[in-house]
């Protein structure tokens, strides 16, 4: 039985924002939190950062699709998202997107007064993303950036007082990561993206050197997670874990062929959704162990 809201059926909105995708950030949310207590943070701080990312995330999401409908209704892989089917109007999507804001906000108001002054900037530079494809196609890094603010919301929802080396290099591993696979989601748009005129890495440059790009972008991801366990001081699991992960972007890398998508939902969701967990309990072990 379907569960209706005043802004859509609740299964309409969750395939909107792509509820599932949430296990991108929310790890590395709570990574920055754990490093930044040296163990386990307050209970307020977790529930205020896990409310204020998810509202941000479905923020993103929505605003996303309001942004891209005019290229999803002729995108034959977009065509049967809620919006441009009609399951959800614009006008329920603008009071998503406005409903989100404001839980945003609030959560970060409940957190301390660096999170609030923050909270708008953050929710203009998440809405930017989905405007630069027109434009750039650094559009994948200004995505990367966007998720790599989690490590560091993470962390300033402990300790707003400082900021030191270990969640700057996280939150550039998490760009770098995000880049590399937002670019291998784009070669299943390169001709619509070429016969319209957006800027994707594929559309732009080709794709033989997008995939050298978001091989670049990998290699870079490692090491900035190598990187952050020498900054933070954590113990030998981390490095273990640290190893298997930078295993899985080779695997990644390898399972990507322009001429040969069949991996592509693999390599984008499937390897992904399990590295940012990995991430975490690397940290939780890190410090713990």
């Amino acid at each position: 039985m379907s569960f209706s809201t005043p802004l859509g059926q609740f299964a309409d909105i969750c395939r909107m924002i792509k509820i599932e995708h949430s296990v991108f950030a929310l790890p590395y949310a709570w990574a920055g939190a754990f490093l930044a207590a040296g163990g386990l943070p307050s209970a307020r701080s977790l529930i205020f950062l896990t409310i204020g990312m998810i509202a941000a995330r479905s923020f993103a999401m929505a605003f996303n699709r309001l942004a891209d409908l005019p290229f999803d209704r002729d995108n034959p892989r977009t065509q049967n998202r809620p919006l441009v089917t009609g399951a959800i109007s614009k006008g329920q999507t603008w009071a998503f997107c406005g409903l989100m804001a404001l839980i945003f906000v609030a959560a970060c108001a409940c957190l301390n007064s660096l999170c609030l002054w923050l909270s708008i900037p953050a929710l203009v530079f998440a809405a930017a993303y989905s405007l630069l494809k027109r434009f750039t196609a650094l559009c994948h890094f200004w995505l990367g950036a966007t998720l790599g603010l989690a490590p560091l919301a993470g962390w300033i929802s402990v300790n707003p007082a400082s900021m030191p080396l270990t969640p700057v290099l996280l939150f550039l591993a998490v760009t770098f990561w995000v880049a590399a696979f937002d670019i291998y989601y784009a070669f299943q748009d390169l001709d619509f993206d070429l016969a319209f005129g957006l800027y994707s890495a594929p559309s732009v440059y080709g794709p033989e050197t997008s995939l050298a790009l978001a091989a670049f972008s990998h290699v870079m991801t490692s090491i900035f997670l190598l990187l952050t366990g020498f900054a933070a001081g954590l113990s030998w699991p981390w490095y273990a874990l640290w190893l298997g992960i930078s295993l899985l972007l080779l695997l990644e890398h390898r399972l990507m062929r322009p001429q040969d998508l069949r991996y592509v939902n693999t390599a984008f969701f499937t390897l992904n959704g399990i590295i940012s967990p990995v991430v975490l309990v690397g940290v939780l072990l890190g410090i713990y162990l």
